[in-house]
């Protein structure tokens, strides 16, 4: 996929509206900023509810447990978070759009073990091996460089932790594609525009979806970022892919020989 560079449109630096947005970050951050305060209600519509259920999908992936250290990417105003942190784990919901932590921590601040960071994607301001799970949900798409993302999710959790990412993919039955593909492009943008305080970062948003990557080659990026035991099961007749995998654990020193002498350094 290839997108933009804010260099080359120099003229729409200062309107964040715009649809041609590429994915400069700073730009989609102010982006987010506009929508924080109705976006999750306007993804309920917009998903026709099914964003709740994609929800309890992703949260039964991640399986989070008791004394847990959970990462959510890309956590938006905190609604998967919330779901993660009442099973007792630790979690800590972080965004690189300040307007959504805001409204994240204004909604959800007194939520027991649950946390808002500022987090880049592509650096995380996280420790090596700090997480027993990284998830992230419809956010990939929106890094400048997801395969960047995909090595810095392997840095910080811990050996044998768990990667769970859900996030829009492509319908593989053709006439579910077509009617798929009516839908954001001519139904989307009329809701969008009567629901949404932006409806032009919906355009934006619905573009991304249309040039990420499908099923198989996002399971290609997260394999060949390190990570094992890949697999994806479709959610909603592939409208979304819930995608799961797990860092290698670290390999144990070899135990020398009874009798054997230590080389020297």
């Amino acid at each position: 996929m290839t997108s933009r560079p804010a260099e080359q449109h120099p003229a729409h630096a200062a309107d964040p509206h715009r649809a041609d947005l590429g994915k400069d970050p700073s730009r989609v951050s102010g982006m987010f900023d506009e929508v924080a305060a109705g976006y999750d209600r306007t993804n309920t519509v917009l998903s026709l509810g099914n964003d709740r259920l994609w929800r309890i999908a992703t949260t039964r992936a991640v399986a989070p447990k008791p004394g847990q250290r959970i990462l959510d990417l890309a956590a938006g105003t905190g609604a998967s978070s919330v779901s993660l942190a009442r099973s007792g784990a630790e979690v800590v919901a972080g965004d690189f759009s300040p307007g959504m932590i805001a409204e994240g921590r204004r909604r959800h601040g007194d939520v027991p073990n649950l946390t808002f960071a500022h987090a880049d994607a592509m650096d995380l301001p996280f420790e090596d091996d700090s997480f027993d799970a990284v998830t992230i949900s419809f956010g990939l798409r929106n890094v400048n460089d997801p395969k960047k993302a995909l090595a810095e999710m392997l840095r910080v959790t811990a050996p044998g932790g768990r990667l769970v990412i859900c996030e829009f993919s492509h319908p593989q039955n053709p006439a579910f594609t077509g009617l798929y593909r009516f839908y954001n492009d001519r139904v989307l943008p009329v809701v969008a525009k009567a629901v949404s305080s932006n409806a032009d970062a919906y355009d934006y948003l619905n573009e991304s979806i249309r040039d990420w990557p499908d099923q198989k080659t996002l399971s290609t990026w997260i394999r060949d970022a390190g990570w094992t035991g890949v697999a994806h099961r479709d959610l909603t007749f592939g409208i979304v892919a819930l995608h799961r995998a797990i860092k290698p654990a670290a390999t144990a020193p070899a135990a020398t020989a009874p009798g054997a002498v230590n080389p020297q350094p």
